[in-house]
């Protein structure tokens, strides 16, 4: 068994914890980054992006009282003059940021974040950091791929800012640490119960009996866990998405389950003959052709399907971006932070294998990609279309496989988002409030306003106009006197009211990738290039 519980593999659901010990990554070292909390600190003349889905305005004044945000003071139109005595005045022993010109947003919430892995050699800092300089200020971490004890480690340790990381949400993967497969409804009720006893906040699902799945997703339920799917090929054929989301199930990742769920005139997918599971190449390959297999858009089984759905408040989590190099895997490959960023040994895990999960390049050309290209458009067109009907849609990234790195990739979801239809108000939203709405958590985060914890991610550029200037690298421009120049990047991150300089955070990564690289003498290449 691998070493480690790879989202996909559904040989991970009954790993064992001494198995899922072994998989355990570096922890994060004591935190020396960031300032704060303080008495009071006041953000002068940013621009806001609130994450309701409200339009930007600004200037503003945020006031931060240690962890929380106790005003929000509008200072007039954006081209006038500024009147002191609508400031808030800056109280002996505050602090102020001068974020004039730059945009203020909620912390970003990703909803599927691995914390790294052995075989990936990605230590929690590296991990962290990344997440960090990008904004990203909460996570989900679902299957606990480090052991549960290790990730509620790290979690506890992040909340009380004794590390730098995100806050953490542990789900772990159903049928962790039980000595023996699970196989009746009493088995099932009773490890939920366990879980719920060893701290987990919820439970991320492959796939099992019909019988298992009903017990389990109900009696987390019962108990108020939250929980998700990753619906595998192997059990999907009696038990899909809608059979989760009726039995209590809160959200589902990627896509599998749900095409599905939308099939009229068959009832398993078109599998070759020589199909096998345990060949990626034939997994994703054929992945790729599930969606034309399904009713198409707007029939009356694809809104019936749709319906039930939002009936049943049912979150999806599409991380349109661990797949993005199935439709163009040049243009993964060459990504233009992987030189600086991208640890070798991951690099390594991303190149072509029979070993690494997600490295499934056995034959990969035009083929294989524009199946998937009409893949996506499928696919997008449910999730914008669920979106518009007051469906909840969230974002999370899945990086660390299938040339996505940590942090970049988060960002690209956003930008796949924006491709799919949404607006990018809509985008922001996602990232934020809803994804905090599907943690359960919107009372604290998801959006800047008074009363909430103060968890920001400020960009000294417009993201509304270009979602790029949110990426570490940020985005080109061409300025007036004919010179190129890089715009963006998050500046600065503020989580519970920490002030964390992201580019700072950016740099120690950097630091982190070339202590690896002078170590091995190592050059970045690419697959079956000398």
């Amino acid at each position: 068994m691998r070493n480690k519980i790879y989202c996909g593999m559904l040989i991970g659901i009954l790993c064992s914890i001494s198995i899922a010990l072994m998989a355990q990554i570096q922890k994060a070292p004591d935190r020396k980054e960031g300032d704060g909390q303080y008495s009071q600190l006041i953000i002068r003349s940013v621009t806001l992006i609130n994450g309701t889905g409200a339009p930007a305005y600004g200037p503003v004044d945020i006031v931060i009282e240690k962890n929380k945000i106790v005003q929000i003071a509008s200072l007039g139109n954006p081209n006038g003059k500024i009147n002191p005595a609508r400031r808030p005045a800056l109280k002996e022993g505050g602090k102020e940021l001068n974020c004039e010109g730059m945009y203020a947003m909620p912390g970003f919430i990703d909803m599927h974040g691995h914390i790294g892995g052995r075989e990936q050699g990605t230590p929690a800092e590296y991990v962290f950091k990344l997440w960090m300089a990008h904004g990203i200020t909460t996570i989900r971490d679902p299957s606990a791929g480090n052991g549960l004890d290790w990730v509620l480690d790290q979690k506890r340790k992040s909340a009380a800012n004794s590390i730098t990381a995100p806050r953490i949400f542990a789900y772990t993967a159903f049928g962790m640490g039980s000595p023996t497969p699970i196989a009746n409804a009493e088995q099932a009720r009773a490890w939920v119960q366990q879980n719920a006893k060893n701290g987990a906040d919820g439970i991320k699902f492959f796939g099992a009996s019909p019988e298992v799945m009903d017990a389990a997703i109900r009696e987390n339920k019962k108990l108020g866990l939250r929980s998700c799917a990753h619906h595998a090929q192997t059990d999907v054929a009696r038990w899909n998405v809608l059979s989760s989301a009726k039995a209590g199930m809160t959200s589902m990742e990627h896509w599998y389950g749900l095409p599905e769920a939308l099939f009229t005139d068959k009832t398993v997918q078109q599998f070759p003959v020589d199909y096998n599971y345990n060949s990626e190449q034939n997994r994703f390959e054929e992945a790729g052709k599930l969606w034309k297999q399904a009713a198409a858009p707007y029939t009356p089984h694809w809104n019936k399907v749709m319906d039930e759905l939002l009936a049943l408040d049912f979150t999806l989590d599409p991380t349109f971006n661990i797949y993005d190099a199935n439709r163009d895997l040049h243009r993964a490959r060459r990504a233009e932070w992987h030189e600086k960023y991208t640890l070798p040994s991951l690099w390594k895990f991303f190149e072509p294998s029979l070993q690494s999960h997600g490295s499934y390049w056995v034959n990969w050309g035009t083929e294989q990609e524009v199946e998937w290209k009409n893949n996506y458009r499928l696919w997008m067109t449910f999730i914008n279309e669920y979106k518009n009907r007051g469906g909840r849609v969230t974002t999370g990234s899945d990086n660390g496989y299938i040339y996505q790195t940590y942090g970049f990739g988060y960002i690209r979801e956003l930008e796949l988002m924006r491709e799919a239809g949404f607006h990018p108000l809509e985008v922001i939203r996602s990232a934020t409030l809803y994804g905090a709405q599907a943690l359960g958590v919107e009372k604290d985060l998801g959006t800047v306003e008074v009363g909430k914890l103060a968890d920001l991610a400020i960009v000294n550029a417009n993201p509304l106009k270009n979602l790029q200037v949110l990426y570490g690298t940020g985005a080109i421009e061409l300025t007036g006197e004919n010179k190129i120049v890089r715009t963006g990047g998050v500046q600065y991150t503020i989580k519970d009211g920490i002030v964390y300089d992201a580019k700072k955070l950016l740099a120690d990564v950097q630091a982190i990738v070339d202590a690896e690289k002078k170590k091995t003498s190592w050059q970045l290449k690419q697959p079956g290039i000398e």
